[in-house]
């Protein structure tokens, strides 16, 4: 499979946190020969080959969730009330497509809708949207409609009803979950990509856009000297102004100073700005005063980790732009970190 298409298949992939189950399906058959893999009671995808006795261990990981939802409630009308799995804008959700996965595995199609306008007072026209004023109607009569022709029950998962395109002439990607599926097609373009003598093991874990779930769980399994952590990262370049943009489609991918959850260790940080440069490879640097990754947690660790983010706009939302060039620099710069690293480079992360 290409990398265009690899990309796609991982986008177009149903999974909301905790829900991962088709994202590892499409995941388990891109393993590597060689590579032997467990996956977790949380969904944690984990697969390691011992390449040589070098004394290098590095670790990829990009996480396997996207943003959803989950059916809380059935109304008697059959209209279905739900809760957000990660972080929504409210604003962004009405009017979309979703996919509600039943406990059978079958897929029903439905459309977030609020009080259409023509039934609204002026109170409600000029009151905000709360999350309590959505649903999702899949065309049901009422409740008894939606339980026993639908499959539809509480506590099944939602996510978008996108379907991922390549637009070749314009280098861009469309579509749903690019933040982490991208970083997930990133894993394994990269194992592919290098030709080394060190330990590489990886991971796509589940539950990062719920607070790190996954990671928190996986981190025991995991012994690598350093961690390389793909994102999809919210690109800044469209309501920022130029000297704040950080991470704009088509400069190049992002590593990341600091967030919220992460100082980002200085000298491996510095390392792989040394190694861009050397490669002639567009790369941005960024500092945020949101945001987080599960680098957060494999830095309490004591594993030293960097962030390469592939800027995607609007990230959580129902559809997003990548462009392919940020993510084959992406996939790039991480071959040359992993080889330029070695032993001596390592000592040289530690304090003296």
């Amino acid at each position: 499979m290409n990398s265009v298409e690899m990309v796609k298949k991982f986008s177009d992939a149903f999974g909301p946190s905790g829900f991962e189950d088709d994202v590892i399906g499409v995941a388990k058959e891109l393993i590597p020969q060689g590579y032997e893999y467990q996956i977790d009671t949380l969904n944690n995808l984990y697969f390691e080959k011992k390449l040589g006795s070098s004394g290098v261990s590095v670790h990829f990981d990009a996480h396997a969730d996207e943003v959803g939802f989950i059916v809380q409630a059935i109304a008697p009308n059959g209209l279905i009330r739900f809760l957000p799995l990660g972080g929504w804008d409210t604003r962004n959700i009405p009017s979309s497509k979703v996919l509600i996965k039943t406990q059978e595995g079958k897929y029903v199609k439905g459309i977030v809708c609020s009080k259409p306008p023509h039934f609204m007072s002026k109170n409600d026209k000029d009151k905000p949207l709360n999350f309590e004023d959505l649903f999702i109607d899949v065309g049901a009569t009422n409740k008894v409609d939606v339980e026993k022709n639908y499959g539809i029950r509480i506590g099944d998962p939602v996510a978008p009803d996108v379907i991922c395109e390549f637009d070749e002439d314009h280098d861009l990607f469309i579509g749903k979950a690019f933040d982490c599926r991208i970083g997930c097609a990133a894993v394994f373009d990269t194992i592919r990509n290098i030709d080394t003598n060190k330990n590489i093991s990886a991971s796509l874990s589940s539950q990062e856009e719920v607070g790190e779930r996954g990671m928190k769980a996986l981190i025991s399994k995991i012994k690598a000297d350093v961690m390389i952590c793909f994102e999809g990262c919210p690109a800044d370049d469209t309501f920022s102004e130029e000297y704040m943009i950080q991470s704009a489609i088509k400069r190049g991918p992002m590593l990341r100073f600091f967030d919220v959850s992460m100082i980002t260790h200085p000298k491996f940080m510095h390392f792989a700005q040394r190694v861009a440069d050397k490669y002639n490879i567009p790369m941005q640097v960024s500092v945020r005063k949101g945001g987080g990754t599960n680098g957060g947690i494999s830095h309490l660790s004591d594993i030293p980790t960097i962030i390469i983010g592939i800027p995607v706009r609007y990230a959580h939302s129902h559809h997003g732009f990548a462009s392919y060039q940020d993510y084959k620099n992406a996939v790039f710069l991480a071959s040359k970190i992993v080889e330029e690293l070695d032993e001596d480079i390592l000592k040289e992360f530690k304090i003296k």
